[in-house]
């Protein structure tokens, strides 16, 4: 069995490493049960100073894995349950008393571009691709972007991806800051390396400056995003549509 999530540690950074690249590290509640676990471990640990989250396989992350959330809906199970998991866990590393880097690379969408929106930097390799996505598979955010992602690039750009659905390069997510740099393929590990650097071998108060910085609207903003999840899968059959998207890539 896989394991889907890897961890390992140079230095003062603790590497984490989403590990089901046979789905382009999409959202399961294994992965995100094992990244909470995987982050909660390193901000216990001491020698921990910075976390780095990066993906294995062709993408960092293609969102939430759309053939669970139909078993599900299969099941009669309401999704709201799986997708506050994920919600509250994006919600703890946003909150993690240590600075936490997104590494991206391929495609980060929807549960992806929300993962490293809770990041406190993002690192991207040439030719990613990033996006809310959501919409073209009818669904709507679940974990965060409707309310980080405005904060993060702008309402007007935050506006353009979530109602479009458009994947847009890493190069255009520069002047926002929301990514810190783009580097080439030989050179992102370097850069990612040196960015995670710069969090560390610093006095204390960095988890006090992350308790200032945070929004204190986060939490209700965050409630109303699920309730209108909610609504939205059950008005709109959501379930089927999937099924259909599903049949119809069995076909080609």
């Amino acid at each position: 069995m896989t394991t889907a999530v890897l961890t390992e540690q140079t230095g003062a950074v603790r590497r984490i490493r989403l590990n089901r690249p046979e789905s382009r590290n999409s959202i399961n509640p294994d992965l995100i049960e094992s990244l909470d676990d995987a982050v909660a471990d390193a901000m216990r640990d001491p020698d921990t100073e910075a976390v780095v989250i990066s993906g294995n396989g062709p993408s960092f992350c293609a969102g939430a894995d759309l053939r669970h959330l139909l078993r599900l809906a299969d099941a009669d199970i309401d999704p709201l349950a799986f997708l506050g998991t994920v919600s509250e866990c994006f919600t703890r590393l946003e909150a993690a008393p240590k600075p936490v880097i997104a590494a991206v690379h391929g495609h980060v969408v929807a549960g992806g571009l929300e993962l490293a929106l809770a990041c406190d930097a993002v690192v991207a390799r040439a030719g990613t691709v990033i996006g809310d996505g959501h919409i073209r598979n009818g669904l709507l955010p679940g974990a965060g972007s409707s309310v980080r992602l405005p904060r993060k690039v702008g309402e007007p750009l935050a506006r353009r991806l979530m109602l479009t659905g458009e994947l847009l390069p890493a190069e255009q997510f520069v002047p926002s800051g929301f990514v810190q740099v783009v580097a080439g393929a030989e050179e992102f590990e370097a850069t990612v390396a040196s960015v995670a650097r710069s969090f560390t071998g610093l006095p204390p108060g960095q988890a006090s400056l992350k308790h200032m910085l945070a929004d204190p609207g986060t939490p209700e903003a965050l409630l109303r995003e699920l309730e209108v999840f909610a609504g939205h899968w059950r008005e709109q059959d959501i379930a089927d549509k999937l099924t259909r998207f599903f049949d119809q890539r069995a076909v080609r």
